[in-house]
């Protein structure tokens, strides 16, 4: 019977081995091991006709055995079951991952933006605060607030998008509304610049457009003079063109300033020659500015008497046209990247 246990144990390990199949395997187990009919099964059955020495030897021999190769069987099923789960991924298996994208060329940042980051560092360098307002404004903070009523004629120069159905609301026609907004948050000493998008209903060419950027400066304190904001303007031109710029200043009418000017710079895109940037003129209109009217310093709750100062709305759009030599204001708001 020992031999015949060899052999059992030789073709029982061959045939687990060679087995792709679980049911396969689950036949050969039967085979082998089966309650009824399995061939070690019935090897261990005839033990009990051996002779007692024998039975000490043939015994544990068969024991031993059939603990093997269910070892065997568990390690196979395991194999099988797990190189089958694998088979199985593979073929459920969705590639989910993106593939690689087309090499994109950097961009960078709008004409607009750099001159507008280069403001706000020259003005914060200068002590100025940053501050924002609403681009949907009130016709108080827009013309009321800063004495343009609604009989005044300097209303008709604005052409203004008004809401439908709501005409106490419009699109902002220029930055100085955040004057008094500011003046009545934050008081008086007051030293603020305010950037923007403004819009008017009007004709555009080469040098109007109907979305636009400003910059609105404002100066409020003790014993503000013409002097101190001469001294700003100049700060200011020089520090974003790098350079000296020819400059002339005009009287102007504006009726949150008293006294107001215009300040004209040389056009640095022909030179002073004349072209569209310029209205053929050979000067570029960039900073309005002047004295604040005291009915503005009374609107934002403070008294003239005592506090005065200078504000000024830089045209930021033309500057930026100006600096980089752009001939035509619409190609700022274009979508067309190479003009």
């Amino acid at each position: 019977m020992k031999e015949q246990l060899e052999k059992l144990k030789k073709d029982a390990l061959t045939a687990i081995e060679v087995l792709k199949d679980g049911v396969a395997l689950e036949n050969l187990y039967n085979k082998i091991l089966g309650r009824k009919n399995g061939e070690l099964t019935e090897l261990m059955k005839s033990i009990k006709d051996l002779s007692l020495e024998a039975k000490k030897i043939i015994g544990p021999l068969a024991n031993d055995l059939k603990n093997e190769i269910e070892e065997l069987f568990k390690q196979k099923r395991e194999k099988l079951w797990q190189d089958n789960f694998q088979s199985g991924l593979e073929k459920e298996r969705i590639d989910i991952t993106q593939p690689a994208l087309p090499k994109i060329t950097r961009g960078s940042y709008h004409p607009n933006t750099i001159v507008q980051r280069e403001l706000e560092e020259l003005f914060v360098s200068m002590g100025f605060t940053v501050v924002d307002g609403p681009e949907l404004e009130s016709d108080y903070y827009n013309f009321e607030a800063l004495n343009i009523p609604v009989t005044h004629p300097a209303r008709d120069s604005h052409d203004t998008f008004y809401i439908k159905n709501h005409l106490n609301w419009l699109m902002r026609t220029h930055t100085s509304p955040v004057q008094v907004r500011a003046l009545q948050k934050y008081g008086a000493p007051l030293r603020i610049i305010a950037p923007g998008r403004c819009f008017r209903n009007e004709a555009t060419d080469a040098c109007h457009e109907h979305t636009f950027y400003q910059l609105e400066g404002l100066v409020v304190d003790k014993n503000i003079s013409i002097a101190n904001l001469i001294d700003v303007m100049k700060k200011l031109l020089s520090g974003v063109f790098k350079k000296e710029v020819e400059v002339r200043m005009r009287p102007g009418f504006f009726p949150f300033v008293e006294p107001g000017f215009e300040l004209d710079m040389k056009c640095l895109v022909c030179k002073g020659d004349g072209c569209g940037a310029c209205k053929h003129g050979g000067w570029i209109e960039v900073l309005p500015c002047g004295l604040v009217h005291p009915k503005v310093i009374q609107a934002g709750g403070l008294d003239p008497k005592i506090y005065s100062g200078f504000a000024f709305g830089l045209g930021m759009t033309r500057l930026v046209m100006q600096k980089f030599g752009i001939g035509d204001i619409r190609v700022l708001q274009s979508g067309k990247i190479n003009q």
